[in-house]
């Protein structure tokens, strides 16, 4: 049809790039969370933004071709293509998830009793006229400060708002995808929509025929999350150890996916019905594959080519930004753990990775560096160690005065 055509129009790589990049994380959110909750209309909405992602896609190889005139050019601008290409794969493997509940292929209820611990919750909403959210802005209603709850998208007459702020209003008849604690949700939604929250039936707990299988994927995903999150941020600080990280990752989870297979099956012998676990195993391969399109975001970094200005300004200025901090010596974080400082509740930023410094470096054994990716309330932390954390920019800032920088 020709209203699908997509032809060439001078954009900004930069701008196409940080769009992507919100996309393809939101992509994952919505997916998961439509799995969960055996939402349709979760799962539409990610079907609705993976045909955004194509556009997007195809804006952005179009303006790379025109800017390759030589052998050089050629050269810097083969990582900014893949990591145009793994934003895509992303993008393909959240469609193939929401599918498993669009298209009924079968999901043990043991999925739905482990995700719960492995994402935060996420709800669709559609503004009402007459809520008190409606033509007021974000800052207005301070909506995260009052209930935890982050506006993350908006859709708007068929049109997708990635990097809500402050200065961004609502208005009536709004999609609005929020993410936050389960009471706060409910708050907002009510107020939101005039209707009452509804939380999903909670499911069965897992049997124990499905329960290994289920601890894989859930383990998987997180895995391939985080690998996501160090992809972008080895690309936005041209970092090789973050990006050797992302390459353990990625192996770790393909070994986790063989043993995912290996009880899957064993399972489905024990099953009445093994047709109904076609979904399970759709989940596990979708979520191998944003592994391996994280370790493409890494790859011009591990190979020594380095990373192109455009793709580090992207990372800089996409919705949840990723900021690497050094301990000062006079911090309050200094000495403390993560739990005992209560970083995630004083600035609402996750720490992904840290890099200790001066100690035994568990790769080599001696003094040095290491990076300690996914750290828990237990990691300690000391002066000159390095943080790499995702969130907001008010968060960032928040944790720029906890770290004294």
């Amino acid at each position: 049809m020709d209203d699908d055509r997509v032809a060439y129009e001078p954009v900004s790589v930069k701008d196409v790039l940080a769009e992507m990049k919100d996309t393809a994380e939101l992509l994952i959110d919505l997916s998961y969370s439509a799995v969960l909750f055996g939402s349709d209309a979760i799962a539409e909405e990610v079907l609705d933004l993976e045909s955004q992602m194509e556009v997007l896609h195809l804006k952005a190889r179009m303006s790379l071709l025109l800017a390759a005139r030589n052998p050089s050019d050629a050269e810097s601008l083969a990582p900014v293509l893949a990591v145009v290409g793994a934003a895509e794969k992303i993008s393909d493997a959240a469609g193939d998830i929401a599918k498993v509940v669009l298209e009924d292929i079968g999901l043990p209820e043991a999925m739905r009793a482990a995700l719960p611990e492995a994402i935060e919750a996420i709800e669709r909403a559609s503004v009402v006229s007459g809520s008190k959210y409606a033509d007021r802005t974000l800052g207005e209603v301070t909506l995260e400060t009052e209930t935890g709850v982050r506006v993350i998208a908006v859709r708007r007459d068929g049109e997708w708002l990635l990097n809500p702020g402050p200065e961004t209003a609502l208005r009536a008849a709004d999609v609005v995808i929020l993410r936050g604690p389960r009471e706060g949700l409910s708050e907002v939604y009510e107020t939101m929509t005039d209707e009452t929250y509804v939380p999903p039936d909670p499911p069965e707990a897992p049997s124990q025929d499905l329960e290994r299988a289920v601890d894989s994927i859930v383990l998987m995903k997180n895995m391939s999350e985080l690998a996501v999150d160090l992809a972008y941020g080895s690309v936005l600080f041209d970092s090789k150890p973050v990006a050797e990280e992302v390459l353990e990752l990625e192996a770790e989870v393909d070994a986790l996916q063989s043993r995912f297979e290996a009880w899957v099956l064993r399972a489905a012998s024990r099953t009445d019905d093994p047709v109904n676990l076609r979904g399970l195993v759709q989940l596990g391969r979708a979520t191998e594959v944003i592994s391996d399109a994280a370790l493409e975001i890494s790859e011009g970094v591990l190979r020594g080519i380095g990373t192109h200005p455009v793709v580090a300004a992207a990372v800089e200025e996409s919705d949840e930004v990723i900021v690497r901090f050094t301990v000062d010596p006079d911090s309050r974080l200094a000495g403390r753990t993560l739990g005992d400082a209560a970083v995630k509740t004083e600035t609402g930023m996750r720490i992904i990775a840290v890099r200790h410094t001066g100690r035994e470096s568990r790769r080599t054994g001696r003094e040095g560096s290491d990076w300690v990716v996914s750290p828990g309330a237990t990691t300690e932390i000391e002066a000159g160690d390095v943080l790499l954390a995702k969130g907001t920019r008010t968060g960032a800032d928040r944790l720029a005065d906890l770290v004294g920088e």
